[in-house]
């Protein structure tokens, strides 16, 4: 349910949440029970982190044109891992340990 803000002339804006398309124009304060009226302000979108709307924004391109990968990646030198003879971190969650892995 959205959130709307109403304005009491005693007591300032306060939020109150109803159906889409059921906020009245007016409500009572709770607190002096005087009219309080709606305000419109916009939506919550600064709410968002930047590093989330950069993530989302990812998400969003790779959807439509994914990165096309030529390595596996790995260090800077390009070599990976599994090749170097050092010890290869397994997955934490149980739904990854069944997935493919570099020879």
């Amino acid at each position: 349910m959205p959130t709307y803000d109403y304005r009491c002339p005693r007591d300032g804006v306060f939020p109150l949440r109803f159906p889409i398309g059921e906020a009245a124009p007016a409500v009572r304060c709770a607190t002096c029970a005087g009219e309080a009226v709606r305000v419109f302000a916009p939506p919550m979108l600064s709410a968002l982190s930047r590093a989330l709307v950069a993530a989302l924004d990812r998400t969003g391109r790779s959807a439509e044109a994914p990165e096309v990968v030529t390595r596996i990646p790995g260090r800077a030198d390009g070599s990976h891992p599994v090749n170097s003879g050092r010890m290869v971190r397994r997955p934490v969650h149980p739904g990854q340990a069944r997935l493919p892995r570099p020879d």
